[in-house]
């Protein structure tokens, strides 16, 4: 199902972010990542929004990245477990502002709540066979 969302590219202009400080022992449960397989209605939507959302150092969209834990929505507001790639990840901010601005586009949203969890931990495993390719396109090898 995730080949049938449109994702984004890179944006050649993208400028390097700084370190932001933060903490949490928060985690999820269940099996992960979420890819938005078998969403439907406004959920599959949401979804939508959220493989528009790339990282900002690579052409690779958020869900394809397996950083999406969880989505779930509930009156009007769209409420999101994910993690990152790492817990220094400099782009934590920028990622979050992004997700948000797009979330809250899709018509029957009003807010995207963002809770950020850090087990299971992200591994390269969590990344769809779409973002392992688009990786490969960008230029990076994780094949052994």
């Amino acid at each position: 199902m995730s080949s049938d969302y449109e994702r984004p590219r890179g944006d050649p202009d993208a400028s390097a972010c700084s370190y932001t400080e933060y903490e949490t022992t928060d985690h999820v449960e269940g099996d992960v990542p979420a890819t938005g397989e078998g969403a439907t209605g406004l959920e599959r939507d949401v979804w939508a929004a959220l493989y528009s959302v790339e990282d900002p150092e690579m052409p690779v969209s958020i869900v394809d990245l397996g950083l999406i834990y969880d989505l779930d929505v509930e009156n009007e507001i769209a409420h999101i477990e994910m993690t990152l790639t790492y817990s220094g990840c400099p782009a934590r901010e920028i990622i979050f502002e992004e997700i948000e601005h797009a979330v809250e586009t899709v018509a029957g949203i009003d807010k995207a709540e963002i809770r950020l969890v850090w087990a299971p931990d992200w591994s390269m495993e969590m990344v769809t066979e779409q973002g392992k390719e688009a990786l490969r396109e960008f230029g990076l090898s994780f094949e052994q």
